[in-house]
C-alpha cells in the first residue's frame, strides 16, 4: 500500500509540474513576443501564466527602433512549484534535497520585428 500511494502522489505531483511548466514557457514565449513588437512583456507574461501566482518576469534588451533582422527579444520566466502531495517529503529523508518547492523556469525568445 504504502509504494501504490507513492506511486499515485508522485503522478498527481509531476502531472501538476508539467503542466506548470508548459503554462510558463508558454508565457515566456508571449512575452517575447510582446517585446518584440516593442510592447511590455510584464503583462502579456502574466496574463498567459494564468493559474500561477509569483511568476518572476526578466526581459533582456528590447528591440530598438530599425532593429536587424537577427536581433532577438529574450524574456525569461520564473516560478516556485510548491508541491500538494507528501512526494517532496519523502524524497527529503533519501537526501534529494527537494523541501517541498521546485523552481521552474522557462525562457522565449522571438527575432525583432523591424
Amino acid at each position: 500500500m504504502p509504494v501504490l500511494l507513492l506511486l499515485i502522489f508522485g503522478m498527481i505531483d509531476f502531472g501538476r509540474m508539467l503542466n506548470a511548466q508548459i503554462t510558463l514557457t508558454q508565457a515566456a514565449r508571449e512575452g517575447a513576443r510582446a517585446q518584440a513588437s516593442g510592447l511590455a512583456p510584464g503583462p502579456r507574461v502574466l496574463e498567459a501564466s494564468q493559474g500561477l501566482k509569483g511568476v518572476q518576469v526578466t526581459a533582456g534588451p528590447a528591440c530598438a527602433a530599425g532593429a536587424a533582422a537577427t536581433d532577438s527579444a529574450t524574456v525569461t520566466t520564473t516560478y516556485d512549484f510548491e508541491f500538494v502531495t507528501p512526494v517532496a517529503a519523502l524524497a527529503a529523508l533519501f537526501g534529494s534535497g527537494m523541501n517541498g518547492t521546485h523552481q521552474l523556469t522557462a525562457k522565449g525568445v522571438m527575432p525583432c520585428m523591424p
